[in-house]
């Protein structure tokens, strides 16, 4: 049989953590398929680089709908990731030690995104309430062309070579060089984007990978409903939401890429689970703490 429904049902996780933060694809569903499904690590990347073509598009309208997409910084990007994708698979190819290559890469992206999580935390922290007063009146955003194009080159390369980074590396950078833009924005265009970025990484990897139609099906049946599901949470959830599942999904990819042990990854995971159902029962108490006291001077009717 062509289907695994175990794959499926890890697709559809994936799809719904890919929708909803724009990134996680690569830097989760290929670990997972290596470790616990015994995928050859080159099989694993090409057949996920097939599948995030066809399921990134889907994400991607759901926020063009919703007007989260900056065309303009869609346009600069893929001038520069799409050779780059593709560059990145020939050189992975022609490479006589490409998993040397490829491991050095995955610890360098790494150790950027626990940065970028911890960074995130921070700025959030710093910016929060300038950033509420001045969201009625937020100003246009300019785009910046020659560093927008360096940002798609080098994560245009990272995939081709990793098959990670579509939206983990870019959205960070895309937040450094642009921080006006909301959470909703980040992930919108960066799934946009990351269309004909991977795209033109999984043409090479067909080419020249071990691209397997089974596995690929399996992706698909479950992270196609999962990247809709993801896509139309974030395209109408607040940044409050958004910005700690990114730091979570963040952290979590840069552990798996470090090579910490799933044990702690899960583990993780977790505790950071556990800690954002606190957050929301905290929440929902000091709402309704603050509703008794209107309740009881509400006159009466």
């Amino acid at each position: 049989m062509l289907i695994d429904p175990l794959v499926a049902l890890t697709g559809l996780g994936v799809g719904v953590v890919v929708g909803l933060t724009g990134m996680g694809g690569g830097a989760l569903m290929t670990p997972l398929l290596v470790l616990f499904f015994g995928v050859q690590p080159l099989a694993a990347v090409s057949s996920d680089l097939v599948a995030a073509f066809v399921m990134k598009p889907i994400g991607g309208t759901v926020h063009m709908r919703r007007g989260n997409v900056d065309l303009r910084l869609v346009g600069w990007l893929c001038a520069g990731s799409v050779p780059a994708a593709f560059l990145g698979v020939l050189l992975l190819k022609a490479l006589g030690n490409g998993e040397t290559i490829e491991h050095r890469l995955k610890l360098v992206l790494g150790a950027t995104l626990l940065v970028a999580a911890a960074a995130m935390v921070v700025k959030a922290r710093i910016t929060a309430r300038r950033r509420d007063a001045a969201t009625a009146h937020r100003a246009p955003v300019v785009v910046r062309p020659v560093p927008t194009v360096l940002i798609g080159v080098l994560g245009g390369l990272v995939v081709g070579l990793t098959s990670v980074g579509s939206g983990s590396l870019i959205i960070v950078l895309l937040l450094v060089l642009y921080p006006r833009l909301t959470a909703s924005e980040l992930v919108g265009t960066d799934l946009v984007q990351a269309v004909p970025l991977v795209g033109a990484a999984a043409f090479g990897h067909l080419l020249l990978g071990d691209f397997r139609l089974g596995l690929t099906l399996s992706l698909l049946l479950g992270s196609i409903p999962g990247i809709y599901i993801g896509a139309r949470w974030s395209a109408v959830a607040p940044d409050a939401v958004i910005r700690p599942i990114l730091v979570v999904v963040l952290t979590s990819s840069a552990l798996k890429l470090l090579g910490v042990p799933t044990s702690i990854v899960g583990a993780f995971l977790t505790v950071a689970a556990l800690a954002g159902v606190v957050a929301v029962v905290r929440q929902v108490a000091v709402r309704r703490a603050c509703a008794e006291p209107e309740r009881e001077t509400a006159p009466a009717p």
